[in-house]
Order: C-alpha cells, then structure tokens, then sequence
C-alpha cells in the first residue's frame, strides 16, 4: 500500500512538471500609446499571419482601461533568438508605424522560469 502511494506521489510530480508541446519558453511585451486603438487594432490584425511567420506562437492584446490607446501586447514564443529576431524585422517596424505607434514602445522579454 506505502509504494503505491509513493507511485502515486511521484506519478502525479511528474504530471506536474510536463509541459503542453507548444508552450512558450520566452514571452515578449510591448507597451506604446497608439494614435486610435480601432485602426492600430485592424492594422494589429491584418499582420496575424506575419506574426506566425516571425515565430510567434501566441500572443495578446490588453488595453487599459483609463486610456483605449494606452496598449500593451503579448507575443509568445520557442526561443529567444526568435523574439530577438521578430523585434529586428522591418515587417514589425513597418506595421508599427503604419498602425499609428506613437512615440518608442517600451520592450522587454522574459523567460519562464520553474524554480
């Protein structure tokens, strides 16, 4: 009975620590104020397709609610080098200008840490 406990125990750790295939190890934010969030945002959406292209395999836009165009964006993905190399493309540069991005955004990317 004691060592099926403690192969439930170590069972239910190793569950625990397993990972969904496709999560990300790297998360990217960007915070800018845009000019008008309702045409930065169809801008935002039509580049979708770009984003997977750049390796960005999820993302999310959050607005604050004091200001619509105070905006802050999530983009996940496997490596750093792929977040890195997604920030020096001309696409995102050009899309962002084109969106209305005001000003520099503010950029920085994190990484998952599990201890």
């Amino acid at each position: 009975m004691r060592s099926l406990f403690l192969a439930g125990l170590l069972l239910a750790g190793l569950t625990a620590t397993v990972r969904p295939a496709d999560a990300a190890d790297v998360r990217m934010y960007i915070h800018h104020e845009v000019a008008d969030y309702s045409a930065w945002r169809k801008v935002y959406d039509a580049f979708a397709g770009g984003q997977r292209k750049l390796g960005v395999t999820h993302q999310a836009v959050y607005q604050s609610i004091e200001n619509p165009n105070d905006v802050t964006v999530t983009h996940d993905f496997k490596t750093t080098e792929k977040a890195k190399a997604f920030l020096s493309s001309p696409e995102v540069k050009s899309t962002m200008d084109k969106a209305g991005v005001k000003g520099t955004p503010k950029i920085w990317i994190t990484t998952q840490r599990f201890k």
